[in-house]
This record gives structure tokens, sequence and C-alpha cells, in this order.
């Protein structure tokens, strides 16, 4: 199948099916309402590459042929993950449509470099999820690996990052990261992983729905007939009804508005623009003082990064978050990234010779 000509299709265009593949009738009972539900692709892991050894690691390739009949059994065509050569080619004997390579592997060039070299000369759709680790340029690379391999139909997956015990995600959304991809790279069709990132299915429904208002052009969402019971992921599966009832709630809104509507939105980008311009004047006027403490420090030999005088000042602003509806974490990020900038202004006052 083409993969990127179908997602631009159907938006948005949804992936479904179990974490793991375990026997044919959980692929039969799992897949056999996704033609109503508006399933065009089913996922199904056959080899997991698992964090403890002792875990369920995937049925491995006998699965393969019960994934591809019960894909062929609904009409749907199916996808699976791969991780090395082997894999890619057992995957593509077995007549898997679609490939996917998962975190673990994008993280790592030399593996994605062999299962690049093993994708030389077909034409199968591929699609590259980001690295466990937030790092754009791994993403891009692992993507650009496939493509110089003759792959021309590469679709990217958004999962989340891994952060040590969050609060809520399983891996951190870090939305930056796919908007600076789509940035970079317009023409890819970009698809959300709701089930990784949230790790747990009661947040499903609203990440799925902050992907689809970020445009993102579909969902990859983990479905099994008995999530509770499942050899891999339990708490982030969801039944194909509960699938159901998330889908007819999501909200899809249009990018094309009416021109009385975007000359009114226009309006307030303008005030928007001109906040923007002040806050970049304002934050270059603080580094011209930056640079005056800069020189008083050379002058004095003070050293120039004083840690208590900024833990001083961040508790001081973390403290203000809320009175100014902001969130602790982006006031934390703004202030960082100023002091940042104000250290490079006086070190280069500090360090300048005559």
């Amino acid at each position: 199948m083409n993969l990127r000509e179908s997602i631009l299709q159907h938006r948005p265009f949804l992936i479904a099916g179990p974490c793991s593949v375990e026997s044919p009738e959980q692929l039969r009972k799992t897949v056999e309402t996704f033609p109503s539900l508006g399933i065009k692709l089913i996922r199904g892991g056959i080899w997991k590459p698992r964090t403890r050894p002792d875990s369920f690691e995937g049925i491995g390739t006998q699965g393969l042929e019960w994934l591809v009949d019960a894909g062929k059994a609904v009409g749907i065509p199916v996808t699976t993950e791969v991780a090395n050569r082997q894999h890619v080619e057992e995957a593509m004997r077995a007549g898997v449509d679609v490939l996917w390579i998962g975190a673990r592997t994008t993280v790592n060039p030399f593996a994605v470099q062999e299962i690049a070299d093993a994708l030389q000369g077909s034409s199968v759709s591929v699609m590259v999820k980001n690295p466990v680790n937030p790092d754009l340029e791994l993403w891009l690379g692992a993507i650009e690996r496939i493509e110089n391999a003759g792959i021309k139909d590469v679709s990217a997956i958004h999962r989340g990052f891994s952060f040590y015990k969050h609060p809520v995600y399983r891996n951190v959304p870090n939305w930056e990261l796919p908007i600076a991809l789509r940035e970079r790279r317009p023409d890819l069709a970009m698809i959300c992983d709701p089930s990784h990132i949230t790790g747990k299915r009661s947040l499903i429904a609203e990440v799925s729905q902050q992907a689809m208002d970020l445009n993102f052009d579909g969902l990859m969402i983990e479905s099994h007939f008995d999530p509770d019971n499942a050899c891999s992921d339990a708490a982030q599966q969801i039944t194909p009804k509960d699938l159901q009832f998330i889908l007819s709630e999501l909200v899809l809104r249009s990018k094309i508005v009416s021109p009385q509507i975007a000359l009114q939105l226009e309006e307030i980008r303008t005030r928007i623009s001109s906040l923007d311009e002040a806050l970049l004047g304002i934050i270059a006027e603080r580094m011209v003082l930056s640079r005056e403490v800069g020189q008083f420090k050379k002058e004095n030999h003070i050293m120039i990064l004083q840690q208590e005088h900024w833990w001083k000042i961040i508790r001081q602003k973390l403290e203000c978050a809320e009175t100014l509806d902001l969130s602790p974490a982006f006031i934390r990020q703004i202030m960082d990234a100023i002091h940042q900038e104000s250290i490079r202004h006086q070190l280069d006052v500090v360090n300048k010779t005559k």
C-alpha cells in the first residue's frame, strides 16, 4: 500500500491493534469490528523489545501469519515493528504491508542502518517512531537513512520521550519536537501514538484530541479485546468498544475559516505580534544591563555565576506563576533561557581582551 497517499485521503488516519500478537483468536476478536470503526491499518507486535528479560518478548515469527491472516479477514492492511535485518526479511516474506521502526531502535544509528540495508530494493512503506530521548536530529537521521535506502513512502510516529517517574505520562509528549520535525520536513505524514505517551487508558482520549488539535494526520492506538489480561502493556490498551467511543467523541477542527473569521483572528494576532516585539525589546534591554553587571564583576574580580542569588530569583518567579496563570514549568523554562543568555553576555565581557 502507499501509506502516505492513504493518510492524506483519510484524516484522521487510524491505526489500531494489540500491543503484542498473542494468538489467532485474540486477533480475530480484536479486529472483527475494525472496519466499522474506520481503522485503516492494523498494528500488532511480533518481537517485543522489553526493558526486563523476564517480560513477555513477543510470540515470534509464527505470529506474522496470524497477523496477516487477521488483516485479510477484515480487508485491512497490517503493520508490525522491526528491529533488525532478520525482522525485516521475515515480515516482508510473510506479506506485512507496512513496517515500523520503534523508539528503542531509532535511537541507534547502527541498528537503523542495518534495517535500511535490508530494505534496499523494496517498495514497502515504513513508519519511524521518535527516539526514546528528545533528539530531533536522531529522529531525522533515522528517517533519512530509510529514505537513502530508496524507500519513498516514509512517515513519522510521535510516541513521546522517556522521563524518569513522570507524574502523568509514561513518555512525555514534548509537542515541540514533532512540531519542529514538521517544520523541517513538512512533506512527512505525522501519526501520534497516545497509548505510549500516556501509559494508561484513562488519558488516551485527551492526548488523541490534543494531537488532532495540533494538526497530526492520524492516531495509533493499542486495542485488545481483553486488555486487562494482555501479555504486555495491559494498562494502556483499550477494548474496541472503548476505541469506538473515543473516536466518536473526537473533535476534528478545520484549518479553513471564513474571510470574516480570518480577519478577526488576524486582529488578535496583530496585537500578539506587538507584544512579542515589546518582549524582545525588554529582553534586549535586560541584556544591556547584564553586560553592565559583567563589567562590574570583571573590574571587581567577582565570579560570574552567583548560584545563591540565582536560586533566590527562581523561587521568587515561581511563586508568581499561579497569580499570572502561567505554569511553573513554563516560568522555569523562560527564566533558564534568559539566565543562559545573560551568562553568555557576561562571559563575553569578562573574557574580552583589549
